[in-house]
């Protein structure tokens, strides 16, 4: 099609996006791969700690334990989004469906499951007697309460699933490259969709874990700064960490989208439209890099955690000694064989020689 036989007064021509997507490439190979190999290592310790190491006694344990399990989920699913976003999602539109459905699922559970470790601290710590008296009933009530917030994160991610498709991106009849995007058949859906799900994405996903944590951890640390024990405080500090870093990560990607999708329908130039859309993209990723923190924070930072960690890396050396023992030994011995062979072959060709 030609765009010289437009008018300026009659359409309006696309955004050029070249650079904004040369951007999101080298986000998604340098810092998206980061995130992949630091946050899969991290939280498959935490998998094999529990597994193998610790088994999940209290509440707080299975929800570590299921927010290890969404995280790596996340990170799993992740390359796969790369890739096909990079080779016009050749795996199809069920791939698409799958992986946006994905992504809303480990995103709302992990969320989710961080408020229920605040509240389960706030029972731990503030609430004490009631704390003992729960004990006995505290993984029925876990199992139960991580059930349903997987269930409630499917249902919440629904429409992600429903109206995300695979299809070729056009613009004025120009073919582009194959986007796996939301498609709607008329335009009083696509309105309510895409305003619905980055606006429950905000308040389930960031606001309501965000406003649990507040309450939570504030009442922790006042009755932790009552008790004048030098302990006590280190945990305050540890508190203070895990809000200060969940804050960092997540609000600004959060008022980014919000800011977005309130902007969503109006007209705006392309400079802006830019400039909104690499801030998305850089603190989108910075919202992922929480899932590598989640294992420090929520695991490893306690003692008996790291205790824990550190008997897998003596297991896990032990066990390369081993493996290099056991190979020595077989080359050893492979070549005492090879070389007695060898000397009693020799000297068996030595006597018939001698016998002839």
């Amino acid at each position: 099609m030609d765009y010289e036989n437009f008018s300026s007064g009659d359409y309006e021509l696309p955004c050029e996006m070249n650079d904004t997507r040369q951007m999101e490439l080298g986000i998604q190979v340098y810092v998206h791969s980061f995130i992949c190999l630091f946050g899969l290592l991290g939280n498959l310790l935490v998998i094999i700690t529990y597994a193998f190491y610790k088994k999940a006694k209290t509440m707080t344990d299975m929800y570590l334990l299921n927010m290890a399990i969404a995280d790596v989920l996340f990170v799993l699913s992740l390359p796969l989004m790369i890739y096909n976003e990079r080779h016009n999602w050749s795996m199809g539109t069920w791939a698409c469906k799958i992986f946006r459905g994905m992504y809303n699922i480990n995103l709302y559970s992990s969320m989710l499951l961080l408020a229920c470790i605040s509240t389960d601290r706030y029972i731990a710590i503030v609430q004490a007697r009631r704390s003992f008296r729960m004990r006995y009933r505290t993984l029925i009530y876990s199992q139960i309460i991580c059930s349903a917030v997987w269930l409630f994160s499917l249902a919440l991610s629904v429409p992600s699933m429903v109206y995300n498709e695979r299809y070729e991106d056009t613009h004025l009849g120009v073919k582009s490259e194959a986007v796996c995007y939301f498609r709607f058949d008329d335009n009083r859906m696509a309105q309510l969709v895409k305003i619905l799900v980055p606006t429950t994405q905000i308040t389930i996903g960031f606001f309501l874990p965000l406003l649990v944590m507040c309450f939570c951890y504030t009442c922790i640390i006042i009755t932790l700064l009552r008790a004048k024990n030098f302990q006590k405080h280190k945990a305050v500090r540890v508190v203070l960490a895990v809000v200060v870093v969940f804050i960092a990560c997540q609000m600004p990607y959060n008022i980014t989208l919000l800011y977005h999708t309130v902007e969503l329908f109006q007209t705006r130039e392309c400079s802006s439209e830019k400039d909104v859309l690499k801030v998305l993209m850089i603190t989108e990723s910075l919202a992922y890099l929480h899932c590598c923190l989640n294992p420090v924070l929520y695991a490893f930072i306690g003692v008996k955690f790291r205790n824990h960690f550190c008997k897998i890396l003596e297991d896990l050396w032990c066990l390369g000694k081993r493996y290099i023992y056991r190979r020595s030994s077989r080359v050893t011995s492979e070549v005492y064989i090879s070389t007695r062979r060898s000397t009693e072959g020799s000297n068996n060709e030595n006597g018939s020689s001698f016998t002839m």
